[in-house]
């Protein structure tokens, strides 16, 4: 099997319960590495051979617009591992004169999440009752729609030219308060608002601070940036979880 490009979107740690250290470097930096060794270009294929997607933790106690790619300062197993991963990929494409790309994603949401985050939970509740425990949602993220995620992924990996520094952002370069975002599902999934108990919980301790993420690099080499509304986000996830529920509730 000689593929002409290789899109890496393997990981562990995002979950919680992920907490075994060997596991996280197994999957998050020796699979990068061994990738890194052993893909090969196809001579009629000019863009990208390995896309790896790395994660904004890895920037960690990091601030400002993440332009420098490696100006990194971790402080979680996920970031630590990931952050390996990603110097192994540069390292590696370096050495070995091979066109490969780090992007880094941000707070990825729609279909096909976890359900222990934050949509999946919203949606559940939706179909109960009684009150929804939060943080305070002050703390702002850059809220990424999973379509523009493939989108950036495909366009990085047509990118003809060798990228020199090795990674970027995939993100929407706006800054949102997780409150508003709540707020927003909340009025898409049919949620009285009253229900959302806004700093019963408290904010995590990783909560990273930072300025809006610069997308400069992005939009240099594919011409694009993400474009899907939270709101657009959101109902095409409710969307996709009405047809996915109709289908559960006809095959019982």
């Amino acid at each position: 099997l000689r593929p002409a490009i290789v899109f890496n979107l393997a990981g562990y740690g995002v979950d919680p319960s992920e907490r075994d250290e060997a596991l996280a470097l197994r999957l998050n930096r020796d699979l990068v590495a061994e990738l890194a060794e052993h893909v090969a270009p196809d001579r009629e294929w000019r863009g990208q051979v390995l896309v790896h997607t790395g994660s904004a933790l890895e920037f960690g106690e990091q601030s400002g617009d993440f332009s420098d790619p490696w100006k990194c300062n971790p402080t979680t197993l996920y970031g630590r591992s990931k952050l390996a991963g990603s110097e192994a990929l540069r390292d590696l494409s370096v050495q070995r004169g091979l066109k490969a790309i780090c992007a880094r994603l941000y707070t990825v949401y729609g279909p096909g999440e976890h359900s222990t985050r934050l949509v999946p939970t919203l949606l559940a509740a939706a179909r109960t009752q009684g009150e929804i425990p939060l943080t305070a949602g002050l703390q702002k993220r850059d809220f990424l729609y999973v379509s523009d995620v493939a989108h950036g992924l495909l366009r990085l990996g047509a990118v003809h030219e060798p990228i020199p520094e090795r990674a970027l952002n995939i993100a929407t370069g706006r800054l949102t308060t997780v409150r508003f975002f709540v707020e927003t599902a909340a009025a898409t999934f049919g949620i009285d608002p009253a229900r959302l108990r806004f700093g019963v919980l408290p904010t995590r301790v990783e909560e990273m601070q930072h300025d809006p993420v610069s997308t400069t690099r992005l939009e240099a080499l594919t011409n694009w940036k993400p474009t899907t509304t939270i709101a657009q986000g959101l109902r095409e996830t409710a969307a996709f979880a009405r047809v996915n529920q109709a289908d559960d509730d006809g095959e019982g």
